[in-house]
C-alpha cells in the first residue's frame, strides 16, 4: 500500500488547458472515487498517476517518492482499463502472468500468485478457458486478477463496468468492494456513475471541468455539497435547484432540496403541481410534477403510490433539510 500525492498538476493539450492546477491527498488504504460528467478531466488525471500521461506542471508521488518522470513500470502500480485488453490465444492462466513472465519472476512464484488470484476471485474452474469462452463479468474478473499478481502499491481502474449489464455491474460493484477489505489496498477508481461512487468509496473527488469541486466521505457529499454542481450530481434522482422565493429568501440564488425530502399530498400543502409523470419502482415511487409557481420538480416516496397523471396535488418541503446557495452557486 502507499498514499499518492497529486501538488500542483497541470495539463494542457496544445494551446487546451485540461486541468488547471490542483492538488489532491489520496491516502494510503483508501477507495478513493473520482467522478464526473464526459470531459471533466478524471481520465487523464488517472493516466497522469498510472505514468500513461506527463503533467504539464507539478508532482506525482507514491509513497513519498516522486515518480512524475518515472516509467508506469516502476511506480508500482497497476491499472485496470475499460477495455478488458486480453490475449485471445492465451488461457486465463496465462493472461492472468503474462506480466509475471515478462518480469521474469520464477514459475513456482508466478504459479503461486496466480492461485491465490484465480481463488480471491472465484476463476479456479476457468483457468485453463480462453477469453472467448468467458462472460463479460468473467473477463473483467480476468483482467483484475492480472493487476492483483503484480502486488502494487496502488490499484487504478478507469470505468472497469462500464461495458457490462446492470445485474453484472452491481455484481462486479459488491465484489471489489469485498477486493478492497481483504487487500486493504490503495484503490482509484474513475466513473462517471455517481451510483458507483457513492457504494464504493470511502473518499469521492466530484470533478468539473478539470477543477475539484469537493473531496469527502460519500454522505458527506450527499449531506453537505460546498456547490450547486455537487449537489444536483451526487443523488439520483438528483436535487431541485429552486428559487430564493420558494422559501421566501429572495437574497439568495437558490434552495435545494432532494426529492426524498418533500411530502406530497392530494389536498394541502405548500407548493401546488400537477403530475406530469410516475415512475412506479416496487419499493419507491417517483414523481415527475410541474409546480405551479417554480417549475419542475422531482418527489422521490416510500413505497407505492397511486398517483394519476395530470392530477393535482400539494408539496411541502421538510425545512431541516433544505440547501441553500449563494448567486455564485456555492453553499451558504
Amino acid at each position: 500500500m502507499a498514499d499518492v500525492q497529486l501538488q500542483k498538476i497541470n495539463k494542457c493539450f496544445g494551446s487546451v488547458e485540461v486541468i488547471p492546477s490542483l492538488d489532491l491527498d489520496i491516502p494510503e488504504g483508501s477507495f478513493t472515487v473520482l467522478v464526473g460528467p464526459s470531459g471533466c478531466g478524471k481520465s487523464t488525471l488517472l493516466r497522469i498517476i498510472a505514468g500513461l500521461e506527463q503533467p504539464s506542471a507539478g508532482q506525482v508521488i507514491i509513497g513519498g517518492r516522486d515518480v512524475t518522470r518515472d516509467e508506469p513500470c516502476e511506480r508500482g502500480i497497476s491499472m485496470v482499463f475499460q477495455s478488458y485488453a486480453l490475449y485471445p490465444h492465451m488461457t486465463v492462466a496465462q493472461n492472468i502472468d503474462f506480466g509475471l513472465r515478462l518480469a521474469k519472476v520464477p514459475a513456482a512464484e508466478r504459479e503461486k500468485r496466480v492461485s491465490e488470484a484465480a481463488r480471491i476471485l472465484h476463476l479456479e474452474q476457468l483457468l485453463d478457458r480462453k477469453p472467448a469462452a468467458l462472460s463479460g463479468g468473467q473477463r473483467q474478473r480476468v483482467a483484475i486478477g492480472r493487476s492483483i499478481v503484480r502486488e502494487p502499491k496502488v490499484f487504478l481502474f478507469d470505468e472497469p463496468l462500464s461495458n457490462l449489464d446492470a445485474s453484472l455491474r452491481t455484481q462486479m460493484r459488491v465484489e471489489l468492494a469485498q477486493l478492497h477489505e481483504q487487500f486493504t489496498a490503495t484503490m482509484v477508481y474513475v466513473t462517471h456513475d455517481q451510483v458507483e461512487a457513492m457504494t464504493l468509496a470511502d473518499q469521492i473527488v466530484v470533478m468539473n471541468a478539470g477543477r475539484i469541486e469537493q473531496v469527502g466521505p460519500p454522505m458527506e457529499l450527499y449531506e453537505k455539497p460546498r456547490s450547486e454542481f455537487v449537489a444536483t450530481f451526487i443523488g439520483s434522482p438528483k436535487m431541485n435547484l429552486l428559487p430564493g422565493k420558494a422559501i421566501g429568501r429572495e437574497d439568495i440564488g437558490s434552495v435545494g432540496i432532494r426529492p426524498e425530502h418533500i411530502s406530497l399530498d392530494e389536498s394541502s400543502g405548500q407548493w401546488p403541481a400537477q403530475v406530469l409523470v410516475v415512475e412506479n419502482l416496487g419499493s419507491d415511487t417517483v414523481a415527475y410534477v410541474q409546480s405551479d409557481e417554480l417549475g419542475p420538480m422531482t418527489v422521490r416516496l416510500s413505497g407505492h403510490r397511486h398517483l394519476a397523471t395530470r392530477s393535482r396535488v400539494f408539496l411541502t418541503p421538510e425545512a431541516e433539510h433544505l440547501h441553500l446557495f449563494d448567486a455564485d452557486g456555492l453553499r451558504l
